[in-house]
C-alpha cells in the first residue's frame, strides 16, 4: 500500500516510517521545508512538498493515496502561545482528508493525545461525545478534531484516533523527558510537583510507530487506540532517575512554583493522567516490546544528549 503521512521527518513521523516501509509499503511524506525533505528522502521515501495549509496539495496526494496518517501539528505556534490557531489549521487538513478519502473505505489515522480523565485510569471510551458548548481552548478544540476524525466513518472513511502519552521516549528524543533533564541541569535540581505521585504513561517511540502500521492497515471505521506501554509512571520516579544520572539532589516543587520551575511544562508535570490500553492490545493484537521509560532513562541517552 502506499500511504500519505504528515509529519513524517519529526520524532514519531521518523519512526512510522520507517516501520511503513519495513513492513513492504510506500510512503509518501509532506515536507515543509528542505531539511524535512532530504530527512523523508533518505529514510527511502517519496517526498511531497507543502503545509497544513496547502489543503490542495493535501487533498490531491490524500486522494491519491491508499490512507493517510496525520502526525504534523503547528508545534511552534501552539507553544508560542497560539494553541488556538494551531487546532485551527489542524481541524482545516482533517476536513480535508476526510473529504478526499470519503466512501473509499480507506483509512485515516491521526494523531492525539491521552490525558482525557485526570485522577483516575482513563481508556479508549473515556474522552468521547460532544461538550457542554463549543470548544474555545486549544485542548477543547484538539478534543473536538478527533471527534470530527471519528464522525468520519459514517461517510465511508475507516477514520481512527491514534492517543499518543505525553512522552514517546528513545534515543534522540526531544520531548518532555529532555526538557526535564535540561531544566534540572539548569537549576542544578531535579524537582517533581508536590509529593510526585501524580503518574504519567509513557510508550516507547518504536512501540507507538508499530500501532501506527496496525491502525493504518487494519483498525475498525470509528476506532480509538490508546499507544500506551506503561499506564502510569510516578513523576517522583521520574525525577529520581534523572537526578540519580546528573548527580543532583531530588526535590519538591509546590504546585504554586511549578511555573516559575519548569516553565509552561510546569502545570502539566503535575497533572494525574494514568491511562490504559487493554482495549487496544485486544482489538489490534498489539505488544510493546521496547524499554519502559525508567529502563530507557538508565541507558543513560538522555543525558549524553545533554552534555
Amino acid at each position: 500500500m502506499r500511504y500519505f503521512v504528515t509529519g513524517a521527518s519529526g520524532w514519531i513521523g521518523s519512526a512510522v516510517t520507517a516501520e511503513l516501509l519495513g513492513a513492504g509499503h510506500e510512503v509518501v511524506g509532506l515536507a515543509r521545508s528542505g531539511a524535512s525533505a532530504e530527512a523523508i528522502a533518505a529514510a527511502g521515501a517519496e517526498v511531497q512538498r507543502g503545509t497544513l495549509d496547502d489543503l490542495d496539495t493535501l487533498a490531491a496526494t490524500a486522494a491519491a493515496s491508499d490512507g493517510v496518517i496525520h502526525l504534523a501539528f503547528k508545534h511552534e505556534i501552539a507553544f508560542s502561545g497560539d494553541f488556538e490557531g494551531a487546532a485551527e489549521a489542524d481541524r482545516r487538513a482533517i476536513e480535508t482528508f476526510g473529504e478526499a478519502l470519503a466512501g473509499s473505505d480507506r483509512p485515516l489515522v491521526i494523531a492525539s493525545g491521552t490525558g482525557v480523565a485526570p485522577g483516575r485510569v482513563s481508556t479508549e471510551r473515556d474522552g468521547h461525545g460532544p461538550g457542554e458548548g463549543p470548544p474555545v481552548s486549544g485542548p477543547e478544540m484538539r478534543r473536538a478534531n478527533a471527534e470530527l476524525t471519528l464522525s468520519f466513518a459514517s461517510r465511508g472513511v475507516r477514520s481512527c484516533v491514534l492517543r499518543l502519552p505525553p512522552t514517546n521516549h528513545g534515543d534522540g528524543d526531544g520531548g518532555f523527558i529532555a526538557m526535564l533533564v535540561g531544566t534540572a541541569r539548569e537549576k542544578g535540581v531535579s524537582g517533581f510537583v508536590g509529593d510526585g505521585s501524580n503518574r504519567w504513561p509513557a510508550v516507547h517511540h518504536l512501540d507507538s510507530a508499530h500501532l501506527f502500521r496496525l491502525a493504518v492497515e487494519k483498525a475498525p471505521a470509528g476506532s480509538t487506540l490508546n499507544a500506551v506501554a506503561e499506564e502510569g509512571v510516578q513523576t517522583r520516579a521520574i525525577a529520581e532517575a534523572i537526578g540519580r544520572h546528573l548527580d543532583l539532589p531530588v526535590e519538591s516543587i509546590s504546585a504554586e512554583q511549578a511555573m516559575g520551575h519548569f516553565g509552561w511544562l510546569g502545570a502539566f508535570f503535575g497533572m494525574d493522567i494514568p491511562a490504559s490500553s487493554a482495549l487496544t492490545r485486544e482489538l489490534m493484537d498489539w505488544q510493546p516490546t521496547q524499554p519502559g521509560l525508567l529502563e530507557d532513562l538508565d541507558q543513560g541517552h538522555y543525558f549524553q544528549a545533554q552534555a
